[in-house]
């Protein structure tokens, strides 16, 4: 595998091209958690034979043509109801939006929630986010540090949470560009569980990333420079790699049934997820430890 790291950097260039440009052609929708705005959620009892009428898309659009909501986001929030996403209104608006739906629907129609976010708070969201991530990412930096301080051979122990870094920012850029690409074609929007969903896999990757350099960190205190550092790097990763593998498989069979049976308002948080971990497991085995040999030879050079 070490021996083929050109490949996988050349795999991974391609990966952070291809989500670099899908963020800059679709962007990310910020939705009414970072933006501001309302989220309506309606429901559609079922009639006398248990037949559950839910309207369209276009239906809905239709009915509320004459209320002044700026661009509306629909997407149905289960088997009996539709979540309408608009920008922030009054409860005037609000009882007007619910009696619209109600009048050209043919089943009875319940509110089962609405919020309203204002744009301060979605801007104070969007702080908060950016902080927690960057909080986040320097903690790993001291705490890969601090984990391998034993180590100074080929490599100190900081350069091993420097790699852990470069990771980390490898799988969360093309995480998030294949997100941009997924939200354009699904016609959703970024939430609060996006933001979640990236910190699940930053600690995700992390820790698999730490599992492998945790097998490099035993086999050098065990052979020291006597065993060649490329040679000992890439049996740590065939002694780790079943191990990587079998943990994120069975995490990513549990996701994929989720997100093929489970809701739809949660499709985004499980896409996020399946993409994230997928990249996260290879990032650790074809990226991290070739960097490690990478920079170790540079260093041998210098």
């Amino acid at each position: 595998m070490i021996e083929k790291r050109k490949i996988f950097y050349i795999l991974s260039t391609v990966l952070i091209t291809v989500s670099i440009i899908g963020v800059a052609v679709f962007k990310l929708p910020l939705g009414i958690d970072f933006k501001g705005g309302s989220l309506m959620e309606v429901g559609f009892l079922p009639d006398e034979d248990g037949n559950i009428t839910i309207l369209s898309r276009e239906d809905v659009t239709s009915a509320l043509s004459d209320i002044d909501l700026g661009s509306i986001s629909i997407q149905q929030g289960g088997d009996d109801s539709l979540i309408l996403r608009f920008r922030d209104v009054d409860e005037e608006t609000h009882q007007e939006i619910l009696a619209k739906i109600t009048e050209a629907s043919e089943a009875e129609v319940e509110e089962k929630q609405f919020q309203s976010v204002g744009p301060v708070i979605g801007r104070e969201t969007i702080s908060k986010s950016a902080w927690a991530m960057g909080l986040v990412l320097a903690m790993i930096v001291v705490y890969v540090a601090w984990a391998f301080r034993r180590i100074s051979y080929p490599l100190g122990s900081v350069r091993y949470g420097v790699i852990a870094l470069i990771t980390l920012f490898h799988d969360v850029i093309i995480t998030v560009g294949f997100f941009a690409i997924f939200t354009h074609f699904k016609g959703t929007e970024v939430g609060v569980p996006f933001i979640a969903a990236l910190l699940t896999i930053v600690g995700y990757s992390v820790n698999d990333t730490i599992v492998v350099f945790d097998r490099v960190r035993e086999n050098i205190l065990r052979f020291g420079n006597q065993k060649d550092f490329n040679e000992l790097v890439s049996a740590s990763v065939k002694e780790s790699v079943v191990r990587s593998l079998n943990t994120s498989l069975t995490t990513l069979l549990v996701l994929f049934a989720v997100f093929f049976f489970g809701g739809e308002t949660i499709h985004n948080f499980i896409f996020t997820l399946i993409v994230g971990i997928a990249i996260g497991t290879y990032s650790s085995i074809f990226i991290a430890s070739p960097i490690l040999v990478s920079w170790a030879e540079r260093l041998r050079k210098a």
